[in-house]
């Protein structure tokens, strides 16, 4: 478990039980935290890519135990949240797919499988458009092809007044307002634990992040991405709708597609559901890369 740096006399907050971790140097690019959870010798490598405003251990604290029993894991924290790369260039989602794809180089690790939660689903689609050498299969959850509506289509968690609030509020507040997009009523008992968390992060750059998703789209592409594929729907999704989800799924060629009865905070708020469901894509998408000739 990581051990937190507090002053004297406050009392840790509660956290839930963390692999190890440690910083690494990604040439030309700058230093990123990550998490490393050996495996079963031989397994199939996956990298976990988080969501917006939140780090790799918020998305995935539930999930570290039961993947570290099948597969080798790694996860990284994306420039800007947490321990990520601090740059003073604008924060772009093809970058963080570069940074992954020299993480992979660094460590020896490819081609892995990537799972993509949200934003970090977006990050992922990129990663099999520019570094498609890399990537043996592709698990993506909770995204889509695009985040804009058309007119009068809210999407809450990338829209404008999520911003604008990101904007008005206290950097204090703002983390706040950062740690509630993940943290659901299941996962309140590490609220003080994931505020810490996301103090790590660079308000500038969320808000930067956030303008990113808005501009993304990968329609012009995604049908060209054929490795292994499986989409993970939340059903009841709220920030990025069911529909949308389902398109890019339509548009994978041979994509299998899982659904879950859960919003958005289906990582936290649905674990009991959602952790085996994730277990079971990326089982398939392994044995289905491994069948390629």
């Amino acid at each position: 478990m990581d051990r937190l740096i507090r002053p004297a006399g406050d009392a840790p907050p509660l956290a839930p039980e963390l692999p190890e971790g440690r910083s690494i140097a990604l040439p030309g690019r700058g230093t990123t935290f990550i998490r490393e959870m050996e495996g079963p010798a031989g397994a199939p490598t996956v990298v976990l890519l988080h969501g917006w405003t939140v780090t790799a251990d918020i998305n995935f604290y539930t999930a570290y135990e039961l993947l570290g029993r099948h597969f080798r894991v790694i996860t990284l924290d994306h420039r800007g949240h947490g321990g990520g790369i601090r740059t003073n260039d604008v924060f772009r989602l093809e970058d963080c797919a570069d940074d992954v794809a020299v993480l992979i180089d660094t460590l020896r690790l490819g081609p892995v499988i990537v799972v993509g939660y949200s934003m970090g689903g977006a990050v992922a689609q990129l990663i099999c458009h520019r570094h498609p050498m890399l990537v043996e299969g592709v698990v993506l959850c909770s995204t889509a092809r695009m985040f804009n509506g058309r007119a009068g289509e809210a999407i809450s968690f990338f829209g404008l007044a999520g911003l604008a609030a990101l904007s008005r509020l206290a950097p204090e507040q703002a983390r706040g307002w950062m740690t509630d997009q993940f943290i659901s009523r299941k996962g309140r008992s590490y609220q003080a634990w994931a505020l810490q968390q996301v103090r790590g992060n660079d308000v500038v750059k969320m808000l930067e992040a956030g303008n990113a998703i808005g501009q993304f789209s990968s329609r012009e592409w995604i049908d060209y991405v054929t490795v292994p594929a499986a989409v993970i729907v939340t059903m009841q999704d709220r920030t990025v709708p069911a529909r949308r989800q389902l398109r890019l799924a339509d548009s994978l060629p041979g994509a299998v597609v899982y659904r879950v009865a859960a919003g958005h905070d289906a990582c936290i708020g649905a674990a009991e559901v959602w952790v085996p469901m994730l277990l079971a894509a990326i089982h398939d998408v392994a044995d289905r890369s491994a069948q390629l000739p």
